[in-house]
């Protein structure tokens, strides 16, 4: 296809395609664009696909409509709703309350002072381990101890732990 005649078949239909998406669409800019889309479309199936199309104005009109539907569609997936405030109150407030919150703060308190009740090393191995989430293996890479000390260390301080915790943070 000549551009002469892409140009002739464009100011032919372009008014009238861009009428019927508007129509559909309710939005001119969006039709103006699509418009677009359809006569590159066409211009891309006579030259690309070297086939030529044989109802001009049909094809226009059936790639503007699927231009159209596949762009509702889109919208479609991108669009969400907000639940309705009768969903909103059905569903559990899992914000803990203050008392929650207060008995939170005294554990995180109980452990700390447990913490630091032990000694520098155990203390060190344990907070590699089981805050920092090293293994056995690296914390005694990172000390250059035996991985038998890591575990002998890492039993001490939680017996401890377990016990400061359980007896409410008061050490025997």
């Amino acid at each position: 296809m000549t551009e002469n005649a892409l140009k002739k078949l464009y100011l032919s239909y372009h008014r009238e395609l861009q009428a019927y998406l508007t129509n559909k669409l309710r939005d001119p800019e969006l039709a103006a664009d699509l418009t677009q889309e359809a006569f590159l479309r066409y211009a891309e199936k006579n030259t690309v696909d070297g086939s030529t199309v044989l109802h001009d104005r049909s094809y226009l009109y059936r790639t503007a409509h699927n231009l159209a539907v596949d762009h509702i569609r889109q919208q479609a997936r991108r669009r969400t709703d907000a639940p309705g405030s009768d969903v909103l109150d059905t569903m559990a407030d899992e914000t803990p309350g203050q008392e929650a919150i207060t008995l939170g703060r005294e554990r995180l308190s109980q452990l700390t002072a447990a913490l630091e009740d032990l000694p520098s090393r155990t203390r060190q191995i344990f907070e590699l381990n089981r805050i920092d989430g090293l293994s056995y293996r690296d914390v005694s890479q990172r000390l250059d101890i035996s991985e038998s000390s890591v575990q002998k260390h890492l039993a001490k301080a939680l017996l401890h732990v377990t016990r400061c915790l359980r007896d409410g943070g008061k050490l025997q």
